[in-house]
């Protein structure tokens, strides 16, 4: 018996009032929905992870997650993950709204030590503001100390929870509301602040972010008989440039600009000249691990801006190549990344086509 993780990710998100539904809208370049799935990952409680969304996403993007169409509601859409998870051994439910984009591991422990000796484990919020409500035209005060506001995830012995949904025939906006309706008991936790939800356009100033810079910069001569490596692309050229690695000046100063940025230090000190370690080695299997100590210090790309100093190749014909070379290898937007061409009217040995150099700006948020 396993317990599994599952992101309801099918809204319409009427509230949000955009073309693009909330849950796929990009936040820290990746998809609303995506922060919440890399957490349960990084969490390890999961053996099983199952998103369940309205919208086409590609499988083999997330290799270890099962994928399932939504309902019409809420409620439909965790019944269709309940019954795809009906003969699959499962002990425990963390059904969560992709809509809380900063669900921490934490949280998910709180949750888990919790489940061990309740059926249902909820995670909630006391009011901060005084509560009134409406009955017919009167107005009346209610005890804010006596208020509960509920958070996702919400845990469930699958059992249970699926027998509940099973002979449910009412509309219900949470499974805690399921359970309260059926007098099942709920153990409530006191949640996290920051686990709030995203409903309209403007919860999104609410997430802040840390913004940091850092300038790249590399240089390097052309030589005869040597392939021409920009951006991770190989470009048709007389030359291409000498380096302890294959000299693609791009992919250099990205990776001083990201270090840069994160104040780790230069590419000279995690890929020194002098070893034969990374003698010839592509440029973009030195960007990789500079990638992953981003991620594991969490950090995201804002936006990256590039200028190519050289008199050719002509960087209007190569742009999009590029451009396109560079949002795969940094898993990020295109529209974030913008390539310059600079020339320096024949001056030099730039100027003379002797050498390529290239300057980086990167911009991240943690």
């Amino acid at each position: 018996m396993s317990d599994c993780f599952i992101l309801l990710s099918a809204g319409k998100s009427k509230r949000f009032k955009s073309k693009i539904n909330k849950q796929f809208i990009t936040y820290k370049n990746k998809p609303l929905f995506e922060h919440s799935l890399k957490i349960a990952q990084d969490s390890k409680l999961f053996k099983r992870i199952l998103v369940v969304t309205n919208k086409k996403i590609k499988k083999t993007k997330y290799k270890s997650v099962d994928i399932i169409k939504g309902g019409v509601e809420r409620y439909n859409s965790t019944a269709n993950a309940l019954r795809f998870l009906k003969n699959k051994k499962i002990k425990n439910v963390y059904i969560h709204d992709a809509a809380r984009p900063n669900l921490s591991i934490n949280l998910l422990r709180k949750l888990k030590n919790n489940l061990k000796n309740n059926y249902a484990v909820v995670p909630y919020l006391n009011s901060e503001n005084s509560v009134k409500y409406r009955n017919n035209n009167k107005i009346n005060n209610l005890n804010r100390d006596k208020i509960l506001l509920t958070q996702t995830p919400q845990c469930f012995n699958f059992n249970e929870l699926y027998n509940l949904y099973k002979n449910n025939k009412e509309k219900i906006t949470d499974e805690a509301s399921l359970y309260l309706n059926n007098n099942k008991k709920i153990k409530f936790i006191l949640g996290d602040k920051n686990n709030f939800k995203i409903t309209t356009v403007d919860d999104l100033k609410y997430l802040k972010s840390e913004t940091y810079y850092g300038i790249g910069f590399d240089i390097h001569r052309l030589i005869k008989n040597k392939k021409l490596f920009l951006g991770g692309v190989k470009i048709p050229f007389h030359s291409g440039l000498k380096g302890h690695s294959d000299g693609d000046v791009i992919l250099h100063a990205i990776i001083d600009g990201l270090l840069g940025a994160m104040r780790k230090s230069d590419i000279g000190t995690h890929f020194p000249s002098n070893s034969s370690k990374f003698k010839n080695i592509r440029s973009k299997n030195m960007l990789s691990p500079v990638l992953k100590l981003l991620n594991h210090n969490n950090f995201s790309i804002n936006n990256i801006d590039i200028n190519l100093i050289c008199e050719n190749p002509k960087v209007s014909r190569i742009r999009n190549k590029i451009i396109k070379s560079l949002s795969d290898l940094l898993s990020v937007n295109r529209n974030l990344i913008n390539l310059k061409g600079k020339t320096v009217e024949k001056l030099g040995i730039i100027g003379k086509e002797q050498a390529i150099a290239c300057e980086v700006v990167c911009s991240l948020s943690k």
